[in-house]
C-alpha cells in the first residue's frame, strides 16, 4: 500500500522550550499522542512504541487519565509506521493503569479499530 501520509518528513515537536512555563511545576509541558481516532462522542488514542522503547512518566500519566475517561480508550501499539514501512506487534489497551495485550498484527489492529467504529457508532453521541 502506498504511503498516503500528507508529510513523511514532518518532524516531531520539541516541545523543550516549553519547560519550566508552571513554575509550581517546572516538568509540566504538552507531549504528542500518535493517533487519535473518534466517532461521535468517543476517542480511540493510539500510541505507538518500538519494540523496548519506554513511555516518560508524564506521557503514562497523561494516557492515564485519559483512559479514565468513559469516552476514551487508549491502546499501545509495538511497532512504527514510517518512511513507507510499517511493523506492528502487540496491541494492548489500557484500563486500571495496566496495559493488557489485546492481540497482535495488522489485521487484528484493522479489526480492532473497525470493532470501536461500529460501538461508537451504535452508542451515538450523548444528548445535552
Amino acid at each position: 500500500m502506498p504511503n498516503k501520509m500528507r508529510n513523511v518528513y514532518a518532524p516531531h515537536i520539541d516541545f523543550e522550550f516549553l519547560a519550566g512555563i508552571i513554575p509550581s511545576n517546572p516538568k509540566a509541558q504538552p507531549c504528542n499522542i500518535d493517533g487519535l481516532f473518534q466517532r461521535k462522542d468517543k476517542f480511540l488514542v493510539m500510541e505507538w512504541k518500538r519494540p523496548n522503547e519506554n513511555m516518560n512518566l508524564g506521557q503514562k500519566i497523561l494516557l492515564e487519565a485519559l483512559s479514565e475517561q468513559n469516552n476514551f480508550t487508549v491502546v499501545l501499539i509495538e511497532g512504527h509506521s514510517q518512511d513507507g514501512e510499517r511493523e506492528i506487534g502487540d496491541i494492548s489497551v489500557l484500563k486500571n493503569k495496566a496495559f493488557k495485550l489485546h492481540g497482535n498484527g495488522e489485521k487484528f489492529l484493522v479489526k480492532f479499530m473497525q470493532r470501536f467504529y461500529s460501538y461508537a457508532d451504535k452508542i451515538g453521541r450523548a444528548t445535552p
